[in-house]
């Protein structure tokens, strides 16, 4: 077992130098960049199942106490700061998610690329070199042992997405049909929208990881954790509060904005302007996942001191997830877009996550992280291979003189200009039903045992306290989630699927290729038998696994929540009808009907369409303030105030340096330099008169001299 743990190094090194290898010397041969990509991450991902068979053999002593790999790193005066990689059973748990989603993802974007087609994306190779770089990023995340590494692969992340969001965001206009000038704005705009609204979440983090740093000496997780370094936090006051809860906040401010929380949610539905590889990438194995990973590495900071129910930066985390939760499923109920409806889930799956970790428990808050991996990816691809071929639907309309291929308004995301697709995409629907199924919480599928296990948590605190507390609002808001989430994807099955076509690109689509719908179908295995990773009649191996992690710290303990069948029972009745409700409502919908849920819910439906005017609100609140402040300065510099002066100093400037050159033409040149010269050359021509070279003047001269010079001897 140890060759395995010796390894661990490998396991993001490997993604990144296939990364080094497509930039540096196989971007020019497209079949050999992505081979290399997919061979990368499988590789990594056979080195992490190795790991994680390894943790499971090595018992509790790897569970508690880790096995770590030190690297020697920034010698700082007689001390060496150390980071390195580390491996427990929630490193081991994210191990055998992570690489094998990726995996999927990979080879399901060989065919979402067109690989060998005429209209193949000019820039595969470099799409696969950034999506290696995304990986290796979240797996140098999820193995490292200390905050440095952490944040180091956390910023990666973020320049990955930036990239990848963006990456339609300018276009061979010849090579690039595929993709239009408006999208290409969009792309634009979402990237720096993601980049920018994360990066506050990151300032918060590294904030707080400067506070800790300072306070404790280190950044490695294990000696932060240590009872008397929690103990050391707690005892020291910032801000009026113990500066352990400080910190604890200010990462969850970076998790907040990573894993797309309340109020910095507004950047993820727009990153589905890259392509849907990488929205599943996304929210699915990497970048949200980050955020949700964040707090549940460092839970001991949050609850130290704390009774669990009463620590307050925890009943933060547990506050915004309720909100986030009820808040994305809400206006999923609205959208559209067929990738906006699940990037909305995302938000709202995410707070679920957060509402887990919030209530104190480390597993449930996983355990829904590593289900929601597997069949939200089922979903985004799956999504992924129906605009596929509606695309291809569009096209086939357009040749056959049915439809205009540029000037009618289509949009393949729309899920309105869908209809009937089940018949005409078999592989894509199937597996698609299967991850509806689990998102909702349909049992046996995935997402039944871990949405339940959450509710269950939140159940159980509220009968413990006996009052309508934070864990009764949690569960109610989980419950009502479960319920508005059925309905969105009731919505969205009949819309897709069901009803007949509304538009001649959903009669002529057609299934997408073997490369595609392959890992649809391998993902909606998991999805329907994840689950049995913690379910409660196979003793929830999950806490055994991953549920000792924290007791290290003496702060946080694990317990198993008994199963519920009162509160699973609820969540599965409200889960059909909401699910069977969105379905019987929409699945006779035809194209240029008023919506149902329009019509019944009017002005609400409205406001859930403009996601609760949240982006306006930013603007008029945040980024108009911003920029009016921003053309102030401006003007200070360029107008009003920098410049004019800088411009007054050289116009003086300009003005003296004139003067002295006049003074230097005419008091120094013409002046008393010239007129030096002129009257020495005067004396000269007035002495040169006396030299005439006759003796005899000479004679005469040196006798009128003596002459007068005898003169004046005689008068004196």
């Amino acid at each position: 077992m140890e060759f395995f743990f010796n390894l661990v190094p490998l396991i993001p090194l490997i993604p990144l130098l296939a990364f080094a290898a497509i930039v540096l010397f196989t971007h020019r041969n497209n079949r050999l960049s992505s081979n290399i990509a997919i061979g990368g991450i499988a590789l990594s991902t056979l080195v992490s199942w190795g790991v994680v068979l390894a943790t499971i053999l090595a018992g509790e002593h790897v569970q508690v106490e880790g096995w770590e790999l030190p690297i020697p790193w920034l010698p700082t005066g007689t001390t060496v700061f150390n980071t390195g990689f580390a491996v427990d059973g929630f490193t081991a748990a994210m191990l055998f998610m992570v690489p094998f989603v990726c995996t999927m993802i990979f080879i399901y974007s060989q065919g979402y690329m067109n690989l060998g087609q005429p209209n193949q994306d000019p820039r595969y190779a470099r799409f696969f070199a950034y999506i290696s770089l995304f990986a290796a990023g979240m797996l140098g995340l999820v193995v490292a042992d200390n905050l440095l590494l952490l944040f180091i692969s956390w910023e990666v992340m973020g320049l990955c997405s930036y990239l990848l969001i963006g990456f339609w965001s300018f276009r061979d206009r010849d090579n690039e049909q595929h993709i239009d000038e408006a999208q290409v704005k969009r792309a634009r705009a979402a990237a720096l929208k993601a980049f920018i609204t994360t990066r506050v979440g990151d300032v918060l983090l590294f904030s707080g990881l400067a506070l800790l740093f300072s306070y404790t000496g280190t950044l490695t997780f294990r000696e932060i954790f240590r009872p008397d370094m929690l103990e050391h936090l707690g005892s020291i006051s910032l801000l009026g509060m113990p500066a352990v809860t400080v910190i604890a906040l200010l990462a969850f401010g970076g998790a907040v904005g990573k894993s797309a929380q309340f109020p910095l949610h507004v950047w993820l539905p727009d990153a589905m302007e890259g392509p849907t590889p990488v929205s599943a990438l996304i929210h699915a194995a990497t970048m949200v996942a980050a955020g949700v990973y964040l707090v549940a590495r460092m839970l001991p900071l949050f609850v130290a001191g704390f009774e669990t129910a009463n620590a307050p930066a925890l009943q933060w985390v547990a506050v915004i997830g309720a909100i986030t939760a009820f808040f994305g499923a809400t206006i999923g109920l609205a959208q559209d877009d067929i990738k906006r409806v699940l990037a909305y889930s995302t938000i709202s799956q995410l707070g679920y996550m957060m509402m887990g970790l919030g209530l104190g428990s480390l597993v449930a808050g996983i355990f829904h992280l590593l289900t929601h991996a597997f069949f939200k990816a089922l979903l985004f691809l799956g999504s992924g291979s129906v605009i596929h071929g509606m695309e291809h639907g569009h096209h086939a309309a357009g040749a056959h003189g049915q439809t205009s291929q540029h000037d009618d308004g289509f949009s393949a995301n729309d899920m309105k200009t869908m209809g009937g697709l089940r018949h005409k995409m078999p592989r894509t629907f199937w597996p698609y039903m299967a991850g509806t199924l689990a998102l909702v919480g349909i049992v046996p599928f995935a997402g039944f045992w871990s949405k339940d296990e959450i509710l269950a948590e939140a159940f159980q605190r509220w009968q413990e306290s006996g009052a309508l507390g934070l864990p009764f609002w949690v569960w109610l808001a989980g419950t009502l989630g479960a319920l508005i989430t059925a309905l969105y994807m009731g919505r969205q099955i009949a819309l897709v699927f069901w009803g007949e076509p509304r538009h001649e690109a959903a009669t002529h689509a057609h299934e997408s290729p073997n490369s595609m719908t392959g890992p649809l179908m391998v993902l909606a295995v998991f999805a329907l038998i994840g689950g049995l990773a913690n379910a409660p009649f196979l003793g929830s191996p999950l806490h055994h696994f991953m549920g000792g992690v924290h007791e290290a710290s003496e702060v946080v303990h694990s317990a198993t929540v008994s199963f519920n069948f009162a509160v699973a029972g609820l969540s599965t009745v409200v889960a059909l009808l909401g699910l069977l409700g969105g379905w019987a409502i929409y699945r006779n919908y035809r194209a240029g009907e008023v919506e149902p849920f329009q019509r019944w819910l009017g002005p609400i439906f409205t406001l859930l369409r403009n996601k609760y005017y949240v982006d306006e609100l930013y603007q008029l609140v945040i980024i108009r303030p911003v920029v009016w402040l921003a053309d102030q300065v401006f003007n200070f510099d360029n107008r009003w105030v920098v410049d004019p002066l800088v411009n007054l100093v050289g116009a003086v400037g300009r003005a003296a340096a004139d003067i002295s050159l006049l003074f230097d033409k005419v008091a120094v040149d013409s002046g008393l330099v010239e007129g030096t010269a002129k009257a020495f050359n005067a004396f000269g021509g007035w002495l040169r008169q006396t030299q005439t070279g006759r003796v005899q003047n000479y004679l005469l001269v040196v006798a009128v001299t003596v002459l007068m010079l005898l003169g004046l001897y005689l008068y004196l």
